[in-house]
C-alpha cells in the first residue's frame, strides 16, 4: 500500500465557486493499492470537495475543456496529464478560463 501523501489543490478564475468559495485545500490522499495519480485525485476531489455543479468542472474521467491544470507551476500536458503520479508535496491548480460575459 502506498503511503499517504499530502498535496495542495488550488482552485481559480471563478472554479473555486464550485468549492464553497474555497481557493486552497491542505489534502491528505490516505494509502492505496496503486500510487495517485490525476486521474484518482479528480475522482477523490469530486467526492470530498466539489459542492455544486460537478459538470461544470468534471467532463468523463477529465476536467471539462476550460479548465487549466498547473501541477507545480508546469502545464499538465507536459506532465502526462491524467496519468501524472502525485508527490508528496505537489501543488495542483486548477483554473477556469471560462467567463460569462
Amino acid at each position: 500500500m502506498a503511503a499517504p501523501l499530502c498535496v495542495e489543490v488550488e482552485f481559480g478564475g471563478g472554479a473555486e465557486l464550485l468549492f464553497d468559495g474555497v481557493k486552497k485545500h491542505q489534502v491528505t490522499l490516505s494509502g492505496q493499492e496503486g500510487p495517485w495519480d490525476i486521474r484518482n485525485l479528480l475522482v477523490w476531489i469530486k467526492k470530498n470537495l466539489l459542492k455544486e455543479r460537478p459538470e461544470l468542472f468534471i467532463q468523463g474521467d477529465s476536467v471539462r475543456p476550460g479548465i487549466l491544470v498547473l501541477i507545480n507551476d508546469s502545464d499538465w500536458e507536459l506532465l502526462g496529464e491524467l496519468d501524472y503520479q502525485l508527490q508528496d508535496q505537489d501543488s495542483i491548480l486548477f483554473i477556469s478560463t471560462l467567463h460569462g460575459g
